[in-house]
């Protein structure tokens, strides 16, 4: 299948609120997907722990404790999926559901964000390297490292601190990836903008889009997602004709909107070979630069 000839995307910032019941919760996703929906894209991003939202009509006693809200969150794992399926399915967009954490066989918990199809298929990206705050929750590093091949083009996600370690996008280049989405949770401004440097260099050094989407606002019930600080951002390399900041799109910090640009793949590809600059093309120019040994795993979402 041919990728269109326009990556058309919309980034959530996405406030962290405070649903009474399942109801109230699955009504906010649903005007949230609408919107997105009516932006035009055809890929709707959400954020790094979107999922922790569902503990506060869990009441109290789940929210108030980290280890209850991971088991209790991580149980709705295949619900909330199934409810996005279903969404995706009617607005006919694919979108890369609010990564949570999600209980592997051997018991581990770990940080996943699931990119469900207009079709139904279902790919899904653990988190690989962990905060400090994930380490004392209790989340562990998953594997491997995915390219999902869509109807949209072949992407990757590199949740939050992922972004932040261009050994991990290189691999996922290498393996074909030409977008890469990065969902993130951060509670300070310097936070975001580590994200957001990252997602940024990742781009400029992979001749690639990336596009980053935040949770915004306070939520002061609950200990894991009390501060979130961030704007969505979609990036390409800065480049005449193309982008001359390399920002296609930014939101304004804080506050609770999409974020849309369409982005030519196709045109980025030629860049590699016909930019001003090779970035590219040149990384293996690099004193150290070896192949790299990352395991990559390859997954049709067709």
């Amino acid at each position: 299948m041919t990728a269109p000839r326009l990556f058309k995307v919309a980034s959530a910032q996405y406030p962290i609120g405070q649903p009474a019941s399942l109801a109230e919760w699955e009504a906010k996703i649903a005007s949230w997907v609408s919107e997105g929906a009516a932006t035009g894209a055809d890929l709707l991003v959400f954020p790094e722990y979107g999922a922790i939202e569902q503990a506060a009509f869990l009441g109290p006693d789940v929210y108030n404790d980290l280890t209850t809200t991971l088991e209790r969150v991580a149980a709705l794992t295949d619900e909330r999926v199934a409810f996005h399926a279903a969404l995706a399915k009617k607005h006919g967009v694919h979108i890369l559901v609010g990564s949570g954490p999600a209980k592997l066989p051997d018991g581990r918990f770990v940080n996943a964000a699931q990119l469900v199809t207009p079709a139904g298929r279902i790919g899904v990206q653990e988190k690989l390297i962990m905060t400090p705050f994930e380490h004392n929750w209790g989340i562990t590093a998953g594997s491997p490292l995915r390219v999902f091949d869509t109807a949209l083009g072949k992407l990757s996600v590199l949740i939050c601190y992922d972004s932040e370690f261009p050994l991990l996008a290189r691999a996922a280049v290498e393996a074909g990836a030409e977008a890469i989405l990065v969902p993130s949770c951060t509670e300070r401004v310097s936070g975001y903008y580590r994200v957001r440097t990252g997602s940024q260099a990742r781009a400029l050094e992979n001749t690639i889009v990336t596009v980053q989407s935040p949770t915004v606002g306070d939520a002061p019930w609950s200990p894991a997602v009390d501060l979130n600080v961030g704007a969505a951002g979609i990036y390409v390399p800065p480049e005449h004709g193309v982008s001359d900041t390399g920002v296609l799109a930014e939101g304004t910090l804080n506050a609770h909107q999409w974020v849309f640009a369409a982005a030519d793949l196709a045109a980025l590809r030629r860049l590699r070979t016909g930019g001003e600059m090779r970035n590219f093309g040149d990384w293996p120019s690099q004193p150290g630069a070896e192949p790299l040994k990352h395991t990559v795993e390859v997954v049709s979402l067709l």
